[in-house]
């Protein structure tokens, strides 16, 4: 026999980023919450986003060009973000105390660059609101019958409200929670869910010149991918070595393209750490280098011609060139060779990484079947759907944090 617990206006299942979001929304408008959270503590996957330092927004200042990072479900996000935007995203967070900056690629963090505190305005936005939190409480159920939910059953609980909110984000960082069970309710409603795989991902490579410089990034690169050897993708910036293989922004956002590559045939690619220079003019500024630095061994000069740290590590790309060779002994040939090499450092790539290191995992509910004016199902009437459970695939940057705060804000202004 399970415990029914009280009536609530609206129900949040899922404390993350768009769930806290759409509590405190929902509050403020006087209603009576209650938020569920499977974790014993709320935002846990929040708390490390952007590598705990939190992009919690891009300052893109065209909304089209925004959107467009959306690709297909731009058309349906022009109504959530008519209503919250990039706008509405800074004013929530700097009129609650926190100072928001803007970096690189108009990255948006907070200026603390602590994560911590992002979670710490929304914790706050709850408390002032009255929210019920009811934490370590794992939904096992929705029911639902004749177009509306009915309930949610949790332990030995059944959870009544009149408007449910699933948040319950995707696949991507299990550890934090995240293991795809809004999914499979919402399947098991009669829900459209497209299956989610891993999209923006790090790339695992199998070169042991990568893994030598596990923590060590390559700032303002190029890398070109090739399949079967033929030219496919090139992108610019910075990329992160790490023991598996590769990371970064520039990575990250390439990854699903790179997946497509992978089910087609062998993938490789060249890193540029001069993609300012051609051939020709990277052999003159390595004429005048090495003239400079004549008496000096290889090995030395070297560490003047790539990035800080990775001397060592690239340097046996060269094995026909002895290291200790001193610098007015190399011949033209050799010269040549040095920059044929960092012009285009080899890399096998094996595959992508998995859930586990995922920054976001596509698929979701079929966004025909959400009504994108209030983030409402078109299959049940008091049933809202937000964040990462949504069909939307988007890069990083801060786009995915953003769609979060925007469809949780409309979920929770209309619940």
């Amino acid at each position: 026999m399970r415990d029914r617990t009280t009536q609530y206006d609206v129900m949040v299942i899922g404390g993350g980023a768009s769930g806290m979001m759409a509590a405190g929304r929902a509050a403020a408008r006087g209603r009576r919450v209650l938020l569920l959270e499977k974790n014993r503590q709320l935002g846990e996957k929040l708390k490390i986003t952007g590598g705990g330092r939190c992009n919690l927004t891009n300052a893109q200042a065209s909304e089209r060009l925004f959107l467009a990072h959306y690709g297909s479900a731009a058309p349906f996000l022009y109504s959530p973000f008519a209503q919250f935007g990039v706008k509405d995203t800074f004013s929530f967070f700097e009129t609650r105390g926190l100072p928001l900056v803007i970096q690189a690629g108009q990255r948006v963090f907070p200026r603390t660059e602590k994560a911590l505190d992002v979670f710490r305005v929304l914790e706050a936005d709850l408390k002032k609101g009255k929210v019920e939190i009811r934490s370590d409480t794992a939904v096992s159920a929705m029911i639902g019958a004749e177009g509306r939910i009915e309930k949610v059953i949790a332990g030995q609980k059944e959870f009544f409200a009149a408007s449910y909110i699933v948040a319950t984000g995707g696949t991507s960082h299990p550890e934090t929670g995240s293991t795809g069970d809004g999914l499979r309710w919402l399947k098991a409603l009669g829900h459209s869910v497209q299956e989610p795989t891993p999209t923006i991902v790090p790339l695992a490579v199998s070169d042991a010149w990568i893994k030598a410089l596990a923590g060590v990034s390559l700032p303002a690169v190029r890398i070109t991918f090739r399949l079967n050897g033929k030219k496919q993708l090139t992108q610019n910036g910075r990329i992160l070595c790490t023991h598996f293989g590769l990371s970064g922004p520039v990575i990250l956002n390439a990854a699903k393209k790179v997946a497509d590559l992978l089910h087609a045939g062998a993938v490789t690619a060249g890193i540029d750490l001069y993609p300012g220079l051609d051939l020709g003019s990277l052999d003159q500024h390595l004429i005048k280098l090495f003239d400079a630095n004549k008496n000096k061994s290889l090995k030395t000069a070297f560490k003047l011609v790539v990035p800080a740290g990775t001397a060592q590590a690239i340097m046996p790309l060269l094995p026909a060139i002895d290291p200790e060779t001193k610098v007015h002994s190399v011949t033209k040939e050799q010269r040549k060779q040095i920059v044929r090499v960092i012009k285009a450092l080899p890399v096998t790539v094996t595959g992508l990484m998995g859930y586990d290191r995922a920054v976001i995992a596509d698929g979701g509910v079929s966004l025909k079947e959400i009504d994108a004016k209030t983030m409402r199902s078109r299959r049940y009437s008091n049933l809202f759907i937000t964040g990462d459970l949504l069909h939307i695939s988007r890069p990083s940057g801060g786009y995915s944090l953003q769609l979060c705060w925007t469809t949780g804000a409309v979920a929770g202004s209309h619940a």
